[in-house]
C-alpha cells in the first residue's frame, strides 16, 4: 500500500527507513517539482537544503536530480544551514522556492521535508494540499532523468550573516562586554550566531560544536531538560546569557544568568516589549492561540493591535510579509520580526535577547518581573495526554461542544481559532488541541498564579478523562 504523505503544520516528517524512505522522497519531490511548475513553467530555480541529519547529502542530490529531470534548476547549499538561513536566501536571490530536507527539533530517528514558497515563508495550506494532489496525481510515473536543468552551487551563510548585522544592534553587544554561551545541539546552526558575536569581539564558548546525526541521542530541542552542558559552560565561564537552537535552527531556547530557563512565552513577549521601547515599532503583534496572553496584556498597555492566529508559524509569516506586525511568536519557541523573514528564526531570536541583555544590564528573570509589575502576572503551561482509541473518539466529539463551565469556572469566551480554547471570567484559559500525527491532546493552560495554574492544570485534564 502506498503511503500517504501529509505535510503538517511545518512540512512532511517521517522515521528513517518506515515512512521517510528514498521512494516516498521520489514520490514528495517530484509532486513539489510539478506543483512548481504550475507557477513558473519555465525557468524554474529551486533551492535545496539540509539539516544535518543522516544520508542528507544523498537526499540533497536525489532531489538535485528529480528537479533537474523536470526542467527546474536546482540551487544547491552544500553544508548543513539553517532553515531561516534557507529562507532569506529564497528572498535575496529571488528564488523560485526551496526545499530542505530536515526534521527540524524531532528525535535522530526522524527525517522531513519543508517546503518553501518564493516568499520564503512556509507553504501555506492551498499551496501543501496541491503538492499532496500532485503526489498522489503522479504515483507510478518517474520522468526520466535528462539533466535539462543543471545545478548550481550555492553559499547562504555570510548573506544571512551580513543581513542578522543589519537586525540586530551588534554596536549595543560589542559595547556591553557580555560574555556568552551557545548550544546548536549539534545542528545547523553550528558557526552561525557564535562566529557573528566573535567577529564583534564578544566572548563566546560554544558546546556540541561538531556534526553528530545522532544529537547525542536525543532529540535536537532546546528545552530545559536538553541544555544541562550549556547550563554548565556557563557556570565554567560566568557568562550571563546562554542562547540555543534546534536542529534546523528555527527554534530558540534561552537560559538566563543563574542557568535557569526562561520559557519561550516570556522570551517573546520580553523581546515584543523591547523592541517597541528600543526600535519604537508599534504597528502590531501576533501570537498563535496557544501563546501567552502576557502578550495581549502588553499589547493593550501599548495600544497596539493584536493578532491571534491557528497554531503554524505560516500565519504569522503573513502578517511579517504585510508589515502588519513588529514581532510574531508561537509558546513552541518560534518566532520573527518585523522586516525579516516570515519563518521562525532561532538564531535571530538568540542574538535579539543578548542585546536585550546588553542595552538593558539586567538578568531576563529581572526583566520579566518589571513585566509583571507593568500588566500583571502570566503562568503558561503546556502538557500533552496520550489518548486510547475508545477515549480519542470520545474527546474528540467532546471537542464540538459548547461548555459553560469547567471546574467549577464559568466560561466568557469559546474561541475555536485552532482547537477548543476556553477562556475564563478570571482571563485564565485552557486551550485543546488533537494532533493530528498521534493519539494525543496538547493542552495549554494559563492562569495568573502559580498555584492557580496547578488547579486549571488538573481541571483541564479532568475535563479530558471523566
Amino acid at each position: 500500500m502506498t503511503t500517504a504523505i501529509k505535510f503538517g503544520t511545518s512540512g512532511w516528517r517521517a522515521v528513517i527507513a518506515e515512512e521517510f524512505t528514498f521512494e516516498n522522497v521520489h514520490r514528495a519531490v517530484t509532486g513539489i517539482a510539478q506543483y512548481v511548475l504550475t507557477y513558473k513553467p519555465h525557468g524554474a530555480r529551486i533551492i535545496v537544503g539540509r539539516d544535518p541529519r543522516f544520508l542528507g547529502e544523498t537526499l540533497v542530490a536525489e532531489a538535485s536530480k528529480i528537479l533537474s529531470a523536470h526542467g527546474i534548476t536546482p540551487l544547491l547549499i552544500a553544508n548543513p544551514a539553517p532553515t531561516p538561513a534557507i529562507s532569506y536566501e529564497v528572498i535575496r536571490s529571488n528564488a523560485d522556492g526551496a526545499i530542505n530536507f530536515t526534521a527540524s527539533h524531532n528525535p535522530p530517528e526522524y527525517n522531513g521535508i519543508k517546503f518553501s514558497t518564493p516568499d520564503g515563508a512556509p507553504a501555506l495550506p492551498e499551496v501543501t494540499n496541491r503538492i499532496e494532489a500532485e503526489i498522489a496525481r503522479q504515483d507510478g510515473e518517474r520522468p526520466s532523468a535528462t539533466e535539462s536543468a543543471q545545478p548550481v552551487n550555492l553559499e547562504v551563510k555570510s548573506a544571512y550573516l551580513t543581513r542578522l548585522r543589519e537586525v540586530v544592534d551588534v554596536d549595543v553587544i560589542r559595547r556591553a562586554g557580555l560574555r556568552v554561551c551557545f548550544d546548536p545541539l549539534w545542528g545547523a546552526a553550528r558557526g552561525y550566531p557564535d562566529s557573528l558575536l566573535r567577529d564583534i569581539g564578544v566572548q563566546v564558548w560554544t558546546v556540541h560544536d561538531h556534526r553528530d546525526v545522532l544529537f547525542g541521542g536525543h532529540a535536537p530541542e532546546p528545552d530545559d531538560h536538553l541544555l544541562s552542558d550549556l547550563r554548565q559552560k556557563m557556570a565554567e565561564t560566568n557568562s550571563q546569557i546562554g542562547i540555543a537552537t534546534d536542529g534546523d535552527a528555527d527554534r530558540f531556547g534561552i537560559l538566563d544568568a543563574d542557568g535557569s530557563f526562561l520559557q519561550p512565552n516570556y522570551v517573546i513577549a520580553l523581546l515584543f516589549d523591547y523592541l517597541v521601547e528600543a526600535r519604537g515599532w508599534k504597528n502590531g503583534v501576533a501570537k498563535s492561540v496557544a501563546t501567552t496572553d502576557l502578550i495581549s496584556a502588553l499589547a493593550k498597555h501599548y495600544d497596539i493591535q493584536l493578532h491571534e492566529t491557528a497554531v503554524g508559524f505560516k500565519y504569522i509569516g503573513e502578517l511579517i510579509k504585510q508589515d502588519k506586525i513588529t514581532i510574531g511568536g508561537e509558546e513552541s519557541a518560534g518566532l520573527s520580526i518585523r522586516g525579516h523573514v516570515p519563518e521562525k528564526d532561532g538564531i535571530i531570536a538568540g542574538l535579539l535577547v543578548v542585546e536585550m541583555v546588553a542595552r538593558r544590564r539586567k538578568p531576563l528573570r529581572e526583566q520579566l518581573q518589571f513585566l509583571f509589575a507593568k500588566v500583571g502576572s502570566f503562568y503558561p503551561l503546556r502538557e500533552n495526554f496520550r489518548l486510547t482509541p475508545k477515549a480519542k473518539e470520545r474527546f474528540t466529539n467532546k471537542l464540538r461542544s459548547e461548555p459553560r463551565e469547567l471546574g467549577g469556572r464559568k466560561i466568557a469566551e469559546v474561541v475555536r481559532i485552532d482547537g477548543l480554547k476556553l477562556v475564563f471570567e478570571d482571563g485564565s484559559w485552557i486551550c485543546y488541541r488533537m494532533s493530528g500525527t498521534e493519539p494525543v491532546v496538547r493542552v495549554y493552560t494559563e492562569a495568573r498564579s502559580r498555584e492557580d495554574l496547578a488547579t486549571l492544570s488538573g481541571q483541564a485534564k479532568d475535563w479530558i478523562f471523566h
